[in-house]
């Protein structure tokens, strides 16, 4: 479906139903295709305790890190 600018400022609410139905939703002026009125994806919501084998709340959390520690953290290998 294409709409000129003007009937796209008119009737908003209704492209915007149509375009999240899946209808494609053209934006045009005076004719020429401007813009296409997409839907945008739902990103997965992040599951509450998500990081609970990453984060610590153990005494002296706040601290820096060793390098050692860092190393652990990180994954990577002994340095030389």
């Amino acid at each position: 479906m294409t709409v000129n600018i003007h009937e796209a400022k008119t009737q908003l609410s209704r492209l915007i139903e149509r375009s999240l139905a899946g209808d494609e939703v053209i934006i045009a002026k005076a004719g020429k295709p401007l813009i296409r009125l997409v839907a945008v994806e739902n990103k997965r919501a992040r599951e509450f305790g998500f990081a609970k084998d990453i984060l610590s709340d153990k005494p002296g959390w706040e601290k820096p890190m060793t390098q050692v520690e860092a190393d652990q953290f990180l994954g990577t290998r002994k340095r030389l």
